[in-house]
């Protein structure tokens, strides 16, 4: 009977043992969604700060919201500014992350760009916008800066009524700018000290619904059904600013959106990197009004 009991006790030890082994063993990670993966969890927590385009920052947004509701020790701060401001916040250490509609080198020296890793997570058309009660569908490309530096000043001149074009430009820290000048202004500056200065998407949508005769650019992602009672959206040489458009390489007026960080990005930084371009949220960014980066072959 004792020989029995001992024995039962070894076998109930040896198992003992052998089930705190294979706990001890578990490791832990993190998935591209910043969630689990299988039975290797690793719990992320803490905050990160993402800064600049306002572009950019619905999806930051919505993905941020999302994120954290996968995670919930983790806080994400979402803020704009323009991409300047991003970049320069990302670059000091204030940011955790840069959002911008262009890349670092075109803000920045070369020496502060190249301490910056860049992160592209989708791609993102704009759109030249004007009042309303406009009767102008289409502009080309040369009319559109003749426009901007100020050598076509009434609607007259491209196939409108007789009213004063009146121009409201983005500040020079912004990335929409910088797309606006690169792609559709053919390098050239606007005009200084024409027309007016809005600092955010929403600011011009609210100074083209109220100034008869204005002619502006918004993001795509703003332009909702209900932004579009308000603006009106111009094609470009005949060509409608659609993400279709901007794929197949018809549609000029577009860019990608990137998200910097100071060097390679921190474990929580490189987690929400990864959760943005994760294939699980291309539905969210297609319907936000983005491009997910797989889907964009044009260049």
């Amino acid at each position: 009977m004792k020989k029995k009991s001992l024995k039962a006790l070894v076998v109930a030890m040896a198992i003992t043992v052998l089930a705190g082994a294979f706990t001890g063993c578990g490791s832990t990670s993190t998935s591209k969604d910043g969630g689990t993966k299988g039975t290797e969890t690793k719990k992320l927590s803490g905050s990160i700060t993402l800064a600049g385009s306002t572009a950019l920052q619905p999806l930051a947004e919505q993905l941020g919201k999302t994120f954290m509701d996968k995670n919930s020790g983790v806080t994400v701060n979402v803020q704009g500014g323009g991409s300047g401001t991003g970049l320069n916040l990302a670059l000091n250490g204030t940011a955790d992350i840069g959002n911008s509609d262009v890349a670092a080198e075109s803000k920045l020296s070369q020496d502060k760009a190249k301490q910056l890793v860049d992160n592209k997570v989708c791609g993102i058309g704009f759109a030249v916008v004007v009042n309303s009660s406009t009767k102008v569908d289409s502009l080309t490309k040369d009319q559109i800066q003749k426009i901007f530096t100020g050598e076509i000043t009434n609607w007259s001149q491209v196939g409108g009524d007789n009213t004063p074009i009146q121009v409201i430009n983005r500040t020079k820290s912004s990335g929409t700018r910088a797309t606006f000048k690169d792609t559709v202004m053919g390098g050239k500056d606007e005009k200084e000290g024409l027309g007016t200065t809005q600092d955010s998407n929403g600011n011009v949508e609210n100074a083209i619904k109220t100034t008869k005769g204005s002619i502006s650019y918004l993001a795509l992602s703003y332009l909702s059904d209900a932004v579009k009672q308000n603006v009106k959206p111009l094609k470009i040489d005949g060509v409608e600013a659609t993400n279709e458009n901007i794929e197949s390489g018809k549609y000029p007026f577009w860019s990608y959106e990137h998200m910097y960080t100071k060097g390679e990005p921190k474990e929580l930084s490189k987690a929400f990197i990864e959760y943005v371009l994760d294939d699980a949220n291309k539905e969210t960014i297609t319907k936000l009004g983005y491009i997910p980066m797989s889907d964009i072959k044009a260049k």
